[in-house]
């Protein structure tokens, strides 16, 4: 444990208050999303935000990424953060220890359920877009026709039809990515899971971001494995976010913060809607907790 005073580097759990210069701050861990929550619309964290979490740190409540993106995906923002310590990436699957460059643990999605709960979705709503993120600190992400990549996401290996039938699935996953030409994401998340959510996870991540995961995976669990890592209870955590891959990490944590612009779903789960995250939301909160 630092020494009472030290700034602690994200990710690593002091208790509540031990900072001079603050009330009693009420909790000890801050986890927020990435993308549309700490992310403002052109990638950067501004600096309102970014002192508002070292003052959280200070008073006891360290910062910790949950993110969607998978760590080589995530890195590149730990890094102009200078974040130190565990990140939460790939819905869960993977905790990283940003200070050390090591994946402390990993958890894949079986390419053979994955392939099966595609052919049974295909079935009912004809071809899918395809893309696959494969597993470890620096797996590619392979896209096969049709798919269309989110801007600003890691760059992605385009294969043509031959490659979606044999390089999609020849090394180890932790998600498909799926599209449909003409259903909007939520639909094609509410079929995918009502159809094939026996053998997978589907969640909705974002515009154009429908993932197929390990079936019971969330972001709940990347969490609370980092935060036992940490001491830390998830009646100690707040949580920010802004999609429905968001919710179990509300549900984990004792207080769940939705961004203004956040997804309906979220909102009808949070305990509190602050403003968008391009308004410094995450900020007005910490102060407000914080009493400055």
């Amino acid at each position: 444990m630092p020494a009472a005073g030290a700034v602690p580097v994200p990710g690593q759990a002091l208790g509540p208050g031990q900072a001079p210069g603050h009330r009693r701050f009420p909790y000890r861990l801050v986890a927020t999303d990435l993308d549309g929550t700490l992310l403002r619309s052109d990638d950067t964290v501004s600096p309102r935000t970014r002192a508002a979490l070292v003052a959280a740190a200070e008073a006891g409540a360290p910062h910790i990424v949950v993110t969607g993106r998978p760590v080589p995906w995530t890195k590149k923002v730990l890094e102009e953060l200078d974040y130190q310590g565990l990140a939460v990436c790939a819905q869960g699957a993977q905790v990283y220890d940003a200070g050390s460059g090591r994946l402390l643990t990993s958890v894949t999605l079986e390419r053979g359920l994955a392939r099966r709960a595609i052919e049974l979705i295909e079935e009912h709503t004809g071809p899918l877009a395809l893309a696959v993120s494969r597993d470890g600190l620096d797996g590619d992400v392979l896209t096969g026709p049709g798919y269309r990549v989110q801007e600003g996401a890691l760059a992605s290996i385009e294969l043509d039809d031959a490659g979606r039938a044999t390089a999609l699935w020849e090394q180890p996953i932790n998600k498909v990515y799926i599209q449909h030409p003409a259903l909007s994401d939520d639909a094609l998340a509410t079929v995918a899971t009502a159809i094939a959510g026996q053998l997978v996870g589907v969640v909705m991540a974002g515009e154009g971001v429908v993932e197929l995961l390990p079936l019971g995976l969330t972001k709940a669990t990347g969490l609370s494995l980092a935060a036992r890592r940490l001491g830390v209870k998830a009646a100690e955590t707040i949580a920010f976010g802004d999609m429905p891959n968001d919710i179990p990490m509300f549900r984990w944590a004792t207080h769940g913060v939705a961004m203004a612009d956040a997804h309906e779903d979220l909102k009808a789960v949070a305990d509190e809607i602050t403003l968008s995250h391009d308004a410094d939301g995450i900020a007005v909160v910490l102060e407000r907790l914080l009493g400055e």
